[in-house]
């Protein structure tokens, strides 16, 4: 059975990721190691955090973490996951992993900060991730920026929180969700049943 490893550079909510990826029938370890991570079928990178305290862990690892996506591996990124694959953040200096061109925002408006709890996704561009998910489908958000890709063909959803935001993104072997698949539901296994599919083959 292919292996996943979740990277633990410090955030919460590990164990539930690892739930939900091993309903999926996938094999899941947590792991904070170059070897471990090299050995991995695929790798996730988990949610909530700080941009500039997660780099300083994912430094240790950027080069494994950058070959392993080279070699194909697939990559899923939830939450602060997805903010790392960009080289930069509002919330804090350092540089991230740079799979993908643009800088993470924080939300603006009239509307409360962090956007908390249930929206939906407005499918832009379909994608493996999310086959058979409907227009309009709610999934589960906890964050306070969201990503900018200066390369506006990766963004599969977009969501409205007083304006539209990039929700999720893919390219190649490489997905990311702003939202928590792991805390919304049945949609949100669908969506990591979609990535285990994507592991499996």
């Amino acid at each position: 059975m292919p292996k996943v490893v979740i990277f633990d550079y410090g955030v919460g909510n590990l164990l539930s990721l690892q739930c939900s990826l091993e309903k999926t029938g996938l094999t899941v370890e947590i792991a904070t190691s170059k070897q471990e991570l090299s050995k991995a079928d695929a790798i996730a990178l988990p949610g909530v955090g700080n941009f500039s305290a997660a780099i300083t862990k994912i430094d240790a690892v950027k080069e494994t973490l950058q070959n392993k996506v080279q070699e194909g591996t697939p990559m899923l990124g939830i939450c602060l996951g997805l903010q790392l694959f960009f080289k930069e953040s509002e919330e804090g200096p350092g540089n991230g992993l740079a799979f993908f061109e643009g800088k993470c925002l924080r939300l603006q408006g009239a509307l409360k900060v962090p956007h908390m709890g249930w929206n939906t996704l407005n499918v832009v561009k379909q994608n493996e991730l999310f086959l058979d998910v409907k227009e309009g489908s709610y999934v589960y958000f906890v964050h306070s920026l969201y990503p900018v890709p200066t390369d506006q063909s990766i963004v599969c959803t977009k969501t409205e929180y007083g304006s539209a935001f990039t929700s999720a993104v893919a390219s190649k072997n490489i997905y990311g969700t702003q939202f928590h698949p792991e805390k919304s539901g049945e949609v949100g296994l669908h969506i990591l049943r979609n990535f285990a599919k994507i592991v499996k083959r």
